[in-house]
């Protein structure tokens, strides 16, 4: 069905309004935020309140900025620096100069300049009850002219008032105070009294018991609009850096809108992408004559009529032609083409056939072991043993892949660059210098193509009698196949073609909604999920998505009936994710002080419900937030709370090795991430497949959206633990516990290793990791010292305590960011120039707990400094690194400063 799919020159297909019909100033989003704005009507803005010019392009394809259709429109060289300006980067000093940097901020002291022109904010309008937040919001709308004196007013009164003698003045001055003394308790009486200024009720800035915040959220949640969400979400593909990504981006701000966020926005990078051509793409049999054949490369549609689909393809894959004998090589491990070689067969200008998911589990990492290997082009496709036929029914009647299914997905080698490949540590404005695309070590040298089994059992049948026999375990689920390693000498010879057209600076687009914070406003809980997707993406990312706009809604009620969070909460709608996280990495390299400084956290919900199961990936410090929430919620299905089934399972919280938008927020802005869900069996999930329908969904996975409307719960609680209590439920503890432990697994892990090591020089990884843990320990006493003092007197808290308590919130959110290999010396992350800082080779990466794994390891590493040097034995670099990392957590221990009580 090639005429079916999209070639990006023409969207056939509603509800994708038109390019005319969005920008248009009928349509209920007209005006946008720019990051460097500051008005309140600057700040509610949106994606299509300006125009886009016509591209100067050849291409017949370059319209209105995406891809279809690419822009030529100009970015700002630089994104939110106005915002950035305003938030104070904490720095490690005296405590009595942190506090008083505190007490500066928190209004508490006056601050001795006002450089950036803003005046003091009012704290106690942050106090106010519902019922005055209604009069003032009706009060707000009534513009009084504003009265002039006259120029001679003032001094002409003061001029004629009478003077009093020198010797009575110090009676007068005591009058007077005594006067405003009285005032001033009369008029704290009336707010009392008027509930103007309620005390005790909330406390900490809000007047809203945090409980009745949670019960009214889990209450409003509504499992109908969630529906609704993922309905629209999935309705047509949206690629990322398409005109579907960008209307699907514009739908999601008009819901922050409608969700009474305090300010709605979004930025802009012109990034390296590549996308298919049309009739760009051949798979096909040349010789012998007698077993020509050509593939159809095109994936089927579940839709009667077919909609527009996206075409098969893998994104970054190498542009090109190649012709060579098939090999299979199983799942494309080295030790898979290691036992090819023993086996007399040379894959070296060879073009390859190997399935997904085995070992590594990783795309990239399998084709850069066939680019190892000398081979000529690579097909991978899903075999029925591993996620099709043989595992249940296929969809469009059941969960599974069938037989024409196709995974697409990116191949760019994460491990090496995160983002942009030509930007690496750099964001992709429109005036920021490139590398080259050739020789680029996170891009393939060689072309490689998704295909069917449908379409493999073909290849693999041409193989029968030639070459290996195979074992047991290279042999998969494709029936009617002798499985055969084929032979360079005597197999057929395949044509692989994978035409492309590449932009190296293709627009994309985040999309963010905010919710200010009363109390310390700088510090953000950021949310997000990435809304790009391969086709409809029901599940990958549309239940995320969908769930994530819920709950920006029923936050946003809460707003609406004056609730505020302490700490400012912030949704994110990422684009192009599964083209190497790019759009979430360009905004942190874009952002990243700010974020080192102020980010407290990232939650990230991306495939949100494939199934029942819960599941959390994350930093150790939030071990304890997560099991505090999951006592409150019940799975209805199974009727237990989900910490009796978590317990069941004996769970602990995953590590973050799996790809996704926290990576960038945890290895590069050293911010503490989280990401959770409900999976399924084991690849049942029709990943990155048009099959992965909203019927899909609805018909086999989730069919009464009863994990969706569980995953807002989950979702919801989770923000509120960060946002609203007094003291942010993190614990540091747990985190000295996590590295005590997998310190002791890296030096097990050394046994394998070889003779001449000397475990000896891990002394001062466990010293570090000690005086962390006492460290960790003094810092959480100082919470119990609090709720003694403030819940011990009835819930009043003075203004001592609030500066501490503050302080010690920032303590906590700053602690991740302290185990990032930085200069110490004072010079900005910017100046930084990646040299001598980071992970060796890999320097974008600066993490020393959490970082990506090397060639032969999927997902990521725990010390990969010192895992990387040990991998490659040298016991000299292996020696630097512990004490690099030692000195690292030192850092962090340091910043742990205990409060006097």
């Amino acid at each position: 069905m090639p005429d079916e799919k999209h070639h990006y020159d023409a969207f056939q297909d509603p509800p994708i309004p038109t390019y005319e019909e969005a920008t248009s100033s009928s349509h209920p989003l007209s005006s946008r935020r720019g990051p460097d704005e500051i008005s309140d009507d600057a700040e509610r803005q949106t994606l299509l309140g300006h125009d886009l010019p016509a591209s100067s392009g050849s291409s017949s394809r370059r319209r209105n900025g995406y891809y279809q259709p690419p822009s030529v429109q100009s970015a700002r060289s630089s994104l939110d620096e106005d915002e950035e300006s305003g938030l104070g980067s904490p720095v490690d000093a005296d405590e009595e100069v942190a506090l008083r940097q505190t007490m500066e901020e928190m209004d508490i002291l006056d601050p001795e300049s006002a450089e950036d022109g803003r005046g003091r904010r009012n704290r106690s309008r942050n106090g106010f009850s519902k019922r005055f937040y209604s009069i003032t919001t009706s009060l707000s709308s009534i513009h009084l002219p504003r009265i002039r004196w006259p120029s001679f007013g003032l001094e002409w009164f003061k001029q004629r008032l009478p003077t009093i003698p020198e010797e009575y003045r110090p009676g007068w001055a005591v009058l007077a105070r005594l006067f405003g003394l009285v005032l001033i308790i009369t008029l704290v009486y009336l707010l009392v009294v008027s509930e103007i200024v309620p005390m005790g009720a909330g406390g900490f800035g809000t007047p809203f018991n945090p409980e009745w915040v949670r019960q009214t959220a889990l209450g409003n949640i509504n499992t109908l609009r969630i529906q609704e969400n993922l309905q629209y979400v999935t309705s047509y593909d949206h690629l990322a850096g398409t005109k579907g990504s960008y209307v699907l981006g514009q739908w999601i701000e008009s819901q922050f809108k409608e969700a009474h966020m305090d300010t709605y926005t979004h930025d802009e990078y012109f990034v390296y992408m590549n996308y298919p051509k049309k009739d760009g793409r051949r798979v096909a049999i040349v010789d012998p004559p007698e077993k020509a054949w050509q593939a159809n490369l095109e994936e089927g549609s579940p839709y009667d009529p077919p909609k527009p689909q996206t075409e098969s393809f893998h994104g970054f894959s190498r542009s090109g032609n190649v012709t060579g004998p098939l090999i299979y090589v199983n799942y494309g491990d080295k030790k898979d083409f290691k036992s090819l070689w023993d086996g007399q067969v040379d894959v070296q200008g060879c073009v390859v056939l190997m399935r997904y998911y085995g070992t590594p589990s990783d795309r990239a990492l399998k084709l850069k072991a066939a680019q190892d290997a000398g081979v000529a082009g690579v097909l991978m496709y899903s075999d029925p043993a591993d996620d099709g036929f043989l595992k249940g029914d296929v969809a469009p009647k059941g969960r599974w892949r069938p037989k024409d299914g196709v995974q697409r997905g990116s191949v760019a080698f994460s491990n090496m660059v995160l983002g942009d490949p030509l930007t690496p540590g750099r964001p992709s404005t429109k005036d920021q210098m490139r590398m080259s695309k050739d020789n680029n070590v996170a891009l393939p040298n060689i072309p490689s193509i998704p295909i069917s089994w449908e379409n493999a059992q073909h290849l693999l049948q041409s193989l029968d009698g030639i070459g290996t026999e195979l074992p047991e375990e290279w042999i998969g689920g494709v029936p009617d196949v002798k499985w055969f390693t084929g032979h360079p000498d005597k197999s057929p010879k395949v044509y692989l073609q994978n035409f492309q057209d590449e932009e190296e600076q293709q627009r994309i687009t985040n999309v963010f909604g905010s919710l200010r914070g009363v109390e310390d406003s700088p510090k953000k809980i950021i949310v997000g999920s990435h809304r790009d997707s391969w086709c409809f993406g029901a599940a990958d990312p549309g239940s995320g998505t969908a769930v994530m706009l819920e709950v920006a809604r029923v936050l946003g009620e809460l707003r609406l009936q004056g609730w505020h969070p302490l700490r400012t909460i912030e949704f994110a709608s990422w684009d192009a994710e599964e083209y190497n996280m790019i759009g979430s990495t360009e905004h942190v390299e874009q952002n990243i002080e700010e974020l080192r400084a102020n980010a407290i956290a990232y939650i990230n919900v991306d495939v949100g419900v494939t199934g029942d199961k819960l599941w959390a990936s994350g930093s150790p410090v939030f071990k304890h937030t997560w099991g505090r929430i999951l006592g409150r919620l019940v799975d209805p299905q199974q009727n237990k709370t989900l910490l009796d089934l978590w317990e069941r399972e004996t769970h602990e919280l995953g590590t973050l090795t799996a790809p996704g938008d926290h990576i960038a927020f945890q290895d590069l802005a050293g911010t503490s991430s989280i990401e959770f869900g409900f999976k399924g069996p084991e690849h049942g999930d029709l990943a990155h497949s048009c099959y992965e329908t909203y019927e899909w969904m609805t018909e086999h996975i989730d069919p009464e959206l009863v994990y969706h409307t569980l995953l807002a719960q989950v979702w919801v609680l989770f923000i509120l633990e960060l946002a609203q209590e007094p003291i942010m439920p993190l614990k540091v503890e747990d985190y000295a516990s996590f590295l005590a432990e997998e310190s002791q697994k890296l030096l097990d892990s050394t046994d394998k290793i070889g003779h001449n090591f000397d475990v000896a020089i891990f002394q001062p990884l466990f010293d570090a990791v000690a005086t962390l843990t006492t460290r960790a320990k003094e810092f959480g006493e100082w919470e119990t010292f609090w709720y003694n003092n403030v819940y011990g007197t009835g819930g009043f808290e003075t203004q001592g305590l609030t500066v501490q308590r503050v302080h010690h919130n920032s303590q906590m959110g700053l602690f991740e960011s302290r185990l990032l290999d930085l200069p110490k010396d004072g010079s900005s992350a910017k100046d930084d120039k990646m040299s001598d800082h980071g992970l060796p080779g890999r320097d974008q990466f600066k993490h020393v707990i959490f970082g990506p794994g090397d060639d032969a390891h999927d997902g990521g590493y725990i010390f990969p400094f010192i895992r990387d040097a040990l991998a490659k034995q040298d016991w000299d670099l292996a020696e630097r690194q512990i004490k690099r990392t030692a000195e690292v957590l030192g850092h962090a221990a340091e910043g742990l400063k205990r409060h006097h009580h």
